[in-house]
């Protein structure tokens, strides 16, 4: 437990927040690929999907590994637009905004999945969920405007 203190506390700074938006993907899609879509390397820490969105403005495929929530046993998970804390919104929320259907990488297999963007109290809840899950969340929404986006998504039959 002592590790994943030390892992909250050093995930909650702005220096973190600066290097982490470019090293953690990186690390993440090459692990990923290298081991056939079986390793996520942040889902050590917490559970983590690869999200495949196609481009809000591209049309083109666009995968994003990011740290997940999971609900009902694997059939939808909670996804936080966080950005680390930056100012602006994550492309990958804008794609999924603009195309809610994309595809999960989870556990080493690929689901066809829905978004939805969660508001009002149902956001409030997964906020809350969310909170006692990953407790630095508090600490990007502290330091930016705008409100986090907070998405769920769910299996497509």
């Amino acid at each position: 437990m002592i590790g994943v203190r030390v892992v909250r506390k050093v995930s909650s700074t702005r220096g973190f927040a600066k290097v982490a938006p470019y090293v953690v993907p990186a690390l993440d899609r090459a692990v990923h690929r290298l081991s056939r879509g079986t390793v996520l390397l942040s889902a050590r820490l917490l559970p983590g999907v690869i999200l495949t969105s196609t481009g809000a403005r591209s049309g083109r495929p666009r995968r994003t590994p990011l740290a997940c929530m999971p609900e009902d046993g694997g059939r939808s998970w909670i996804l936080v637009g966080s950005n680390f804390g930056r100012t602006a919104h994550p492309a990958w929320t804008h794609n999924l905004l603009a195309h809610p259907d994309a595809e999960v990488s989870w556990k080493g297999r690929d689901i066809p999945v829905r978004a939805r963007l969660l508001e009002g109290a149902e956001r409030a809840a997964a906020w809350r969920a969310v909170l006692d899950f990953w407790p630095p969340y508090a600490s990007y929404q502290a330091r930016v405007e705008r409100e986090i986006r907070v998405f769920r998504i769910v299996r497509r039959s």
